[in-house]
């Protein structure tokens, strides 16, 4: 167990952490007796704290992402386990979230529905290359839909603000992009790889 897998096992941890903050965050304030305080922007804003709570969380989250990568290139710590659990931790940790704001009404649920749909197949597609001893590398559509997706859900969790105030809709905006991205993505995927899937 190296660093960079401590790292992806503590964003597995923090997911979890997050998860029970969002789904259970009413029934644990109601256990200790505790009140979670909500703030009033203006007539039209109310926030939630437990949302700025788990958007923290997950801005802490996704750095371990970055983190573990880092040190796995840097000292050479990069295992077939690492690999694994790494892509495990990441699917974790959006998809649960996309869900669960879906759910609760922040986003639209076909985005949950088509990134998770989208990442089932290019993993598929990864799977059939690794057992061919083949790599499929990342491409640039696939990194702008990861950016627009990580900072729209964390502009999600903070309200969209200070955008919220002008009322312009920067999260909305990040998340859809991110959608289409993610069927360009796939199908470029599919494309570069669909030699792979012929291949007997």
């Amino acid at each position: 167990m190296n660093l960079p897998n401590k790292l992806t096992i503590s964003r597995i941890i923090i997911t979890i952490i997050i998860i029970i903050i969002l789904l259970g965050g009413n029934y644990i304030t109601t256990l200790f007796g505790l009140e979670i305080p909500k703030i009033f922007v203006n007539e039209a804003i109310v926030i939630d704290l437990k949302y700025i709570v788990a958007g923290v969380l997950f801005i802490i989250a996704s750095l371990t992402d970055f983190l573990d990568g880092y040190f796995a290139r840097k000292y050479n710590l990069i295992t077939d386990f690492g690999k694994m659990i790494d892509a495990i931790a990441d699917k974790i940790l959006v998809n649960s979230v996309l869900i669960i704001l879906a759910s609760q009404g922040f986003i639209h649920p076909i985005i949950p529905v088509i990134i998770i749909i989208r990442d089932s197949v290019v993993n598929s597609i990864k799977m059939l290359a690794a057992s061919k001893g083949k790599v499929v590398a990342a491409i640039k559509s696939g990194k702008i839909k990861t950016a627009c997706l990580m900072v729209g859900i964390v502009l999600t969790f903070f309200y969209n603000l200070p955008f919220e105030l002008w009322n312009i809709s920067v999260s909305k905006a990040l998340l859809f992009v991110a959608t289409i991205m993610s069927i360009i993505s796939g199908v470029q995927y599919y494309s570069l790889n669909k030699h792979l899937i012929k291949e007997k």
